[in-house]
């Protein structure tokens, strides 16, 4: 019984640091439908669990017309699963 449980605590530790997304998840398709548009397009995007329906995700924008990180943190803030967001914004050449 104890190996059984522990043996689960294994896969599911694992996971979370593997940063391994739950199968049938869409919040990466959620975030690239938020920030994408305008010339703005998503060049790196990791999102992960940190916890019972919280992630955390690490986004970096490439555009020709770059604002702020807090720009596009709040086109994000209608997605309640984000509980940490990094955004990193290239400019791309005019």
């Amino acid at each position: 019984m104890i190996a059984r449980w522990s043996w689960g605590l294994i896969l599911d530790a694992g996971a979370i640091l593997l940063d391994v997304v739950p199968e049938g998840e869409d919040l990466p398709d959620e975030i690239r439908e938020a920030l994408e548009g305008e010339g703005d397009r998503i060049t790196d995007l990791h999102v992960w669990q940190v916890g019972p329906g919280h992630h955390a995700a690490i986004v970096s924008l490439a555009t020709p017309a770059p604002k702020a990180p807090s720009t596009y943190k709040e086109r994000l803030s209608h997605l309640h699963e984000l509980s940490h967001v990094t955004v990193e914004v290239q400019p791309l050449p005019a």
